[in-house]
C-alpha cells in the first residue's frame, strides 16, 4: 500500500483589498489565520530558511516582517511611499523596493533601515536581484523598460526596452538569464545577464491558448532550473515553459487574474493568487491536475509557500 504524505507547508497570500496576509494550511487547504501587516499588502518575499516573510504594505508605506512559525509581525521597515514589489538580497541584508508613485527604487539595509533612492522610469513594478547579489533589475511599467542597476553603487548601468507594461522580473537559478513579463503584449522576453542581449521571447498571445485576455505576470523556476511557470492573469491559466527552448509545454486552468504564483517547498504543487475570483488555485504537478479552488475572499495578490 502506498501512503501519500500530506503537504506540511503554509501558504501565505496577501490581500490587497485588506490589511492582512492569509495563512493557509497546505494539508487541509484551510485558512488558519490572517496576519495584520498594514493596508494593501501586495508583493512578498521569503527568507532562505523560511523563518521570515517580508510583505510590502503599499498604503502603509512599509515592509512588514512576519515570523512564519508564530505568524506574528515582528518588525517593520520604512520603505518609502507606495511599495508594490521588492527583492530581498541573497545575503538577506538589503531589500530593493519599487516605489511606484515616486518613480524610484529604494535600496534599504535591513539592519539600519537607512534608505537611498535610485531614479527609474515611470510606475516601477517588478523587481529582482541576481543570485550573486550584484545586479538589480527594475521594471518600469509606463516606460516599457527594464533598468539594470549596480546593487552596490545604485548606478543605472543600462535601460533595456521591453514589451508593453512589464510586470515581473525573474533570474534563472544559475543567474545566467533573466526573464521579463509583459502584461499588455502577452510575452516574456529573455535576456543574457552578462551581455544584456535579448535571447528570445515567449509569445503567449500568439499561441492561441485561450479566448481570454492573456496577461503574463508572475514567473517561477524550479530550483534546478529545468521547469518554468508563468501566471497568465485574466487568461485564467498557468503555463509551463521549457527554459532552454522557450517552448510552451502545457497549461493548467486557474482563477481569474492569476498574477502571482508559488511552488511548494518540495516542488510537487503550484499555487496561484487569483485576484478577481478571491481564490487560491492549486495545481498538483505530480498528478498533473488542478484541485478545487480555495476560497479566500478579498483580492489575492502575492503568494509564498514556506515549510
Amino acid at each position: 500500500m502506498i501512503f501519500l504524505l500530506a503537504a506540511a507547508e503554509t501558504i501565505f497570500v496577501s490581500d490587497e483589498a485588506g490589511s492582512c496576509v492569509q495563512a493557509v494550511d497546505a494539508a487541509t487547504l484551510k485558512v488558519v489565520e490572517c496576519v495584520v501587516v498594514g493596508a494593501r499588502p501586495r508583493g512578498m518575499a521569503v527568507s532562505r530558511d523560511g523563518k521570515r516573510l517580508y510583505v510590502a504594505a503599499s498604503d502603509a508605506n512599509r515592509i512588514a516582517v512576519i515570523d512564519t512559525a508564530t505568524r506574528k509581525m515582528v518588525r517593520t521597515i520604512d520603505s518609502g511611499p507606495d511599495p508594490e514589489t521588492f527583492a530581498l538580497s541573497p545575503d538577506e541584508r538589503q531589500v530593493y523596493v519599487a516605489n511606484e508613485n515616486d518613480n524610484e527604487l529604494s535600496i534599504i539595509p535591513i539592519a539600519s533601515g537607512a534608505r537611498r533612492e535610485v531614479a527609474v522610469g515611470g510606475e516601477p513594478e517588478g523587481t529582482a536581484v541576481s543570485p550573486d547579489g550584484r545586479t538589480v533589475i527594475q521594471a518600469s511599467e509606463s516606460g516599457s523598460m527594464a533598468h539594470v542597476i549596480d546593487a552596490a553603487s545604485g548606478t543605472v548601468r543600462a535601460n533595456l526596452i521591453v514589451d508593453t507594461r512589464p510586470r515581473y522580473i525573474a533570474f534563472t537559478p544559475d543567474g545566467t538569464r533573466f526573464w521579463v513579463s509583459s502584461e499588455l503584449r502577452g510575452t516574456v522576453s529573455v535576456f543574457d545577464a552578462a551581455t544584456l542581449k535579448p535571447l528570445g521571447k515567449i509569445d503567449f498571445d500568439r499561441a492561441n491558448l485561450t479566448t481570454e485576455l492573456i496577461q503574463p505576470v508572475g514567473i517561477r523556476f524550479t530550483r534546478d532550473g529545468k521547469r518554468a511557470f508563468v501566471a497568465l492573469g485574466r487568461g485564467k491559466l498557468v503555463a509551463e515553459v521549457d527554459p532552454q527552448t522557450l517552448a510552451i509545454r502545457r497549461t493548467w486552468p486557474v482563477g481569474l487574474r492569476a498574477w502571482n504564483l508559488a511552488l511548494s517547498p518540495d516542488e510537487r504543487r503550484l499555487y496561484t493568487a487569483d485576484g478577481l475570483d478571491g481564490t487560491m488555485s492549486v495545481v498538483d504537478l505530480v498528478a498533473n491536475k488542478v484541485l478545487p479552488p480555495v476560497k479566500l475572499g478579498g483580492k489575492p495578490w502575492g503568494i509564498e509557500a514556506v515549510p
